[in-house]
């Protein structure tokens, strides 16, 4: 049987470089690149169309001279504020049956929207810091909050990416600062207890866990020299990679329960083991760093999972390796 067609769809305009690992991934594991697909034409007045074809899905996008019926896509690397979208187009996939994960436009907003997350954690039960969502608040809405926190906090906006936006908050004028900061870009943010997640020698750390099919696949912890800044590798904290079976178990249950809160099959789960264990928040398609590091512990069981999900769906043996090649 012909190897699968495999469409990469993913924003050229994000600088993380997932899509590299990816197709990497798929070219390891089937023999051959994927088609890639710019996801802006997709989008909500984007020029490419899905067509029925004999029970499939066509894809076509006339100005790049494409136009073929993918058996599996993979859909990622599409910053938050572009997410939405891209709904209409995850909803065409849903209903022709094309082989893919994590595509539900409903989960992808729980998890991105993250006064969304935080609601959808309490009615869960999942472990997370105190937080308060703020909508354009007056001087004393926000110093209520403030001191109802414990005057050590953090600011982030509701949807953003890469810690950007980000502010931590132990005094007034920092407050005001933020405050006016979120308030003259028109965001929605949110204000939330400090988690204490700092080291004996005062970096700052927490983990992301990738969960993929309701496992831990993966996982790194971050340490961030920079005591006020987020624990984000590309705000310069060093990863430090571990294997699943040495991350305490409850930060994997913790992980594990978070991505099935939101409702997503795959994503990297940001916590501290501080406070018996907390979400910070959960990453629809997680960045990958360090190379063949994880494109061989995340990005080759990530392509595999389609490749068996193609199989299960009647698509023929999958050429793929195992996830643990």
């Amino acid at each position: 049987m012909s190897r699968p067609s495999i469409a990469l769809i993913a924003d050229p305009t994000s600088s993380e470089g997932c899509r590299e690992y990816l197709a990497e991934a798929v070219e390891l594991l089937t023999g051959a690149p994927p088609v890639r697909v710019d996801s802006r034409h997709f989008a909500t007045g984007g020029s490419g169309r899905g067509v029925p074809d004999g029970g499939r899905l066509r894809l076509q996008v006339p100005e790049e001279r494409l136009d073929f019926v993918p058996d599996v896509v993979l859909l990622y690397e599409i910053p938050p504020h572009r997410r939405r979208d891209l709904a209409a187009f995850q909803e065409l996939l849903r209903i022709h049956d094309v082989v893919t994960l994590g595509t539900g436009p409903d989960a992808w907003r729980t998890a991105t929207e993250k006064n969304l997350t935080v609601a959808r954690f309490q009615r869960d039960g999942v472990a997370q810091m105190e937080t308060v969502v703020l909508s354009d608040p007056s001087a004393g809405e926000a110093a209520e909050a403030f001191e109802r926190l414990g005057g050590d906090t953090w600011a982030r906006p509701v949807v953003g990416t890469g810690g950007d936006d980000t502010f931590h908050i132990t005094t007034g004028p920092r407050l005001a600062e933020a405050t006016a900061y979120y308030a003259e870009h028109g965001t929605d943010w949110m204000l939330s207890r400090d988690a204490g997640n700092v080291t004996a020698d005062g970096m700052r750390h927490q983990f992301r866990v990738f969960v993929l099919g309701g496992r831990v696949v993966h996982a790194r912890e971050h340490l961030q020299p920079e005591h006020d800044t987020p624990c984000n590798t590309c705000r310069g904290a060093t990863p430090v990679h571990i294997d699943p079976r040495d991350l305490p178990a409850r930060l994997g249950e913790l992980a594990v329960a978070a991505t099935a809160s939101v409702g997503l099959p795959f994503a990297g789960v940001d916590l501290a083991i501080e406070n018996g264990g907390v979400v910070f928040e959960v990453n629809v398609q997680p960045a990958f760093v360090d190379g063949a590091v994880e494109r061989e512990k995340v990005a080759v069981p990530y392509v595999q999972a389609h490749l068996d999900a193609f199989e299960l769906a009647g698509g023929g043996p999958s050429r793929g390796l195992t996830a643990s090649a």
